[in-house]
């Protein structure tokens, strides 16, 4: 596999009254690895970087379901490339056994940090992009 992988374990307190993890635990370990490749592959300073990456839409597909004490793993991948955003496409096992629990989608956009508005990824992003993901060509 091409790619990141980031694992967490979960806790407690992640468990909803139903008995699995809750549905935004998902969507923050998307978030979370993406943002620690940025910080850890890409080299982005997240207090000071800019232009910064803003998720504009996340999703996902829940194929199973974990709970505490299981850990998860999320496989990170790149869909697209545009010109001011990236499309990953996250994938989040069970660590156990490898099992597929969510098929995810996250938009990122890149702007300006001072008005907020859309700028193109940075070069020094694109290019850790591509010694990580294998990006289909647009």
């Amino acid at each position: 596999m091409s790619g990141y992988e980031y694992t967490f374990a979960s806790r407690w307190n992640d468990n909803d009254v139903y008995g699995h993890l809750n549905n935004a635990v998902y969507n923050q370990a998307m978030d979370t690895t993406i943002n620690t490749w940025l910080v850890e592959e890409a080299g982005f300073d997240l207090m000071a970087g800019d232009p910064l990456a803003l998720c504009v839409s996340s999703s996902c597909q829940f194929r199973a379901s974990a709970s505490f004490p299981e850990r998860i793993v999320v496989e990170l991948q790149v869909a697209k490339i545009g010109n001011s955003s990236v499309v990953w496409t996250p994938r989040i096992l069970r660590e156990s056994n490898r099992e597929l629990l969510v098929d995810g989608e996250f938009v990122s956009v890149y702007v300006d940090r001072q008005t907020r508005r859309p700028v193109p990824v940075p070069a020094s992003i694109r290019d850790s992009l591509a010694a990580t993901f294998a990006v289909p060509a647009p």
